[in-house]
């Protein structure tokens, strides 16, 4: 079978920040939650200081072998689009590690095409935090 649609990824410039973070905090994993927000951003955490909700879909790895998680509730208005995890100027509110930096990761998107919508129908289901938690 083909390789899986990718769904997310970072800028270089978020794939760098990644790198800085690795290396202060040991592996890390992005949730997103779809709350209210800065609930909507996408949260950097050390991984296993989150815990993944069994309903939390596990949309990819981004640089690497970092988790990208993503609450059900927030798939299924998603789930039609591929996200690119970029980083901006500012500081949002949260736990997320690149806050004390000055920066915050926000995502970008775009509604996957045609081709990769009808390849994206046809795979099996994505992992949950049941399965991959």
């Amino acid at each position: 079978m083909d390789e899986r649609v990718t769904r997310v990824e970072l800028t270089e410039a978020a794939e760098d920040l990644v790198r800085t973070l690795t290396d202060r905090h040991g592996p890390l994993m992005f949730h997103q939650s779809g709350g209210c927000c800065d609930g909507s951003a996408p949260m950097c955490y050390p991984r296993g200081e989150f815990r993944v909700g069994a309903v939390d879909v596990l949309l990819g790895r981004v640089a690497g072998d970092v988790p990208f998680w993503m609450s059900a509730d927030q798939y299924a208005y998603w789930r039609h689009t591929h996200l690119t995890i970029d980083v901006v100027p500012g500081r949002g509110s949260g736990f997320s590690l690149e806050a004390p930096e000055g920066v915050r990761f926000l995502v970008r998107s775009r509604v996957f095409t045609d081709e990769e919508w009808a390849r994206v129908e046809a795979e099996p289901p994505l992992p949950t935090g049941a399965e991959d938690g």
